[in-house]
């Protein structure tokens, strides 16, 4: 099995280049994880979640996001990284399901709500990265 990408734009779901998706994933990644850290002592009472946990989950978003960012800027993209970020959102959907369906982390009503929005658009994400290594 061939390891890279010879160029994005062979990588595609629709009009959508492999680089791009990974890249919006990064920003949605980021985004949310900067607003846990930034807003940790607000979301816990909204959300359900201790301040310390938003945090710690916040500081891995972060992480994440620069591991995408560091995967979509590579040239060529490698396919093994990306069907490992396809595999940890995945992951990320499932346990957000689990969490809401076992009353993990005491989420309030919003925070189910906003859990399984968020299990959505991750489970997006993966769709679409597998779906673009499936087209090179």
């Amino acid at each position: 099995m061939n390891t890279t990408t010879a160029d994005n734009t062979t990588a595609t779901t629709g009009t959508v280049t492999l680089r791009t998706v990974l890249l919006l994933d990064a920003a949605v990644t980021g985004a949310n994880g900067l607003a846990y850290l930034a807003g940790a002592a607000v979301l816990d009472s909204l959300l359900g979640p201790s301040s310390t946990h938003l945090l710690v989950i916040g500081a891995i978003l972060v992480a994440c996001s620069a591991v995408l960012v560091a995967i979509a800027t590579r040239r060529p993209i490698s396919r093994g990284w990306t069907a490992f970020a396809a595999e940890v959102n995945i992951a990320w959907t499932i346990g957000s399901v689990a969490a809401v369906a076992l009353g993990w982390f005491d989420l309030t009503a919003t925070g189910q709500a906003w859990t399984i929005v968020q299990a959505l658009v991750v489970a997006t994400f993966a769709a679409l990265q597998i779906t673009a290594l499936r087209r090179v």
